[in-house]
């Protein structure tokens, strides 16, 4: 199935949920904040005294601790595909995110869900209830792609307190996505989708020394004839990472949590296409104290150990400060802080691939 990844000559990228808003921090070419988009391309209301346009705050795009984007990808010739990777954690940030960057969610018929955590599936049935409204016709079915391990119930449990303090927020059900239009798709290997522009991948091997998943993850289970009883689950199994070829440039990874270690992901992703990466984007989940030590190798590997290093990193969502520092030092503007509303455009480039290596890296 990974054979089936076509390369292709255009991706937009658009941060529809993001714990950041971001609309100051320098950007290179082919970004674009949110602002911008909304004065020259949305409009606004203009004071009728000054005739400047307003900036109407309240149809500007909210943060919220989840991740989600949209992934536009086109290859010459035929229609642009649209894949919405994750949802945000609930049903308010994706719907008003959605209306002030005008989305067009009637085209996204892809959505992919990384893993079973509510901070990225919060979403979903709000977003299938907006593409269900999007037109008085009936629109054509979005398939869910998701693992099929959905748990009961997932807790957290921090190793310094010593016990189950919080419980996420129920995953929606099978039959409500269902109930909505959605048509499940459960995939526990790697495959793609989008036409095959986009990939989806299965398991992540777990590879890295320091990468020991997230410490007191704990999830619900129900064993037929015996009580139900939370157990230890620090690796998140079900996570799945997705990823772009573009010409010429290489691989655009997209890791929502990192649960498995964003090294173990980048190792995978070279190890299976034997391309260069051209921008890694998502969560890193280097914020709480007890994975600081984690911080120094990972930004060590993504910025010495592979050859050519990544064009561009961009630290979202969960990764936390210290991590972003750390990869701006080393790696100067190529660490990107991007955030919600935020609008990436990466063009194919002919030439460019004539001269794509395969990337070494250094064990």
């Amino acid at each position: 199935m990974v054979l089936q990844l076509k390369t292709v000559d255009k991706l937009n990228i658009t941060f529809l949920v993001d714990n950041t808003i971001e609309w100051f921090t320098k950007l290179p070419p082919g970004f674009t904040h949110e602002a911008p988009l909304h004065i020259m391309k949305h409009g606004h209301a203009r004071d009728p005294v000054t005739g400047i346009p307003i900036l109407e705050f309240e149809k500007y795009c909210c943060g919220a601790h989840g991740f989600s984007a949209v992934i536009e990808t086109e290859i010459e010739g035929s229609e642009p595909q649209l894949t919405l990777f994750d949802t945000g954690p609930e049903s308010l940030s994706i719907a008003r995110n959605i209306a002030s960057l005008q989305i067009p969610v009637e085209r996204i018929t892809n959505l992919i869900l990384s893993h079973w955590h509510s901070d990225h599936s919060g979403g979903i049935l709000s977003f299938l209830r907006l593409r269900q409204a999007s037109s008085p016709a009936p629109v054509q079915p979005c398939v869910v792609d998701v693992h099929p391990s959905r748990p009961i119930a997932r807790g957290i449990a921090p190793p310094q307190v010593g016990r189950i303090i919080g419980q996420l927020a129920a995953d929606p059900k099978f039959e409500e996505i269902e109930e909505l239009g959605g048509v499940v798709s459960k995939h526990d290997e790697g495959h793609v989708v989008a036409e095959g522009t986009v990939y989806v991948s299965g398991e992540i091997p777990r590879v890295t020394s320091w990468e020991q998943g997230l410490p007191g993850s704990v999830r619900w289970v129900e064993d037929e004839g015996e009580e139900g009883k939370w157990v230890p689950e620090e690796h998140i199994m079900d996570e799945r990472y997705a990823l772009v070829d573009v010409k010429g440039k290489g691989l655009v990874i997209f890791s929502a949590c990192s649960h498995a270690g964003i090294v173990n992901v980048v190792r995978d992703a070279i190890d299976k296409f034997k391309r260069p990466i051209h921008m890694i984007i998502g969560g890193l989940h280097l914020a709480t104290p007890d994975l600081l030590d984690r911080i120094a190798p990972t930004v060590d590997f993504l910025a010495h150990k592979i050859q050519p290093p990544p064009t561009y990193v961009l630290p979202m969502h969960c990764s936390g400060f210290d991590v972003k520092v750390a990869l701006q030092r080393e790696l100067g503007e190529g660490c990107l802080l991007a955030g919600t509303g935020i609008r990436v455009k990466v063009l194919g480039d002919e030439e460019g691939e004539k001269g794509i290596v395969v990337p070494r890296v250094e064990v």
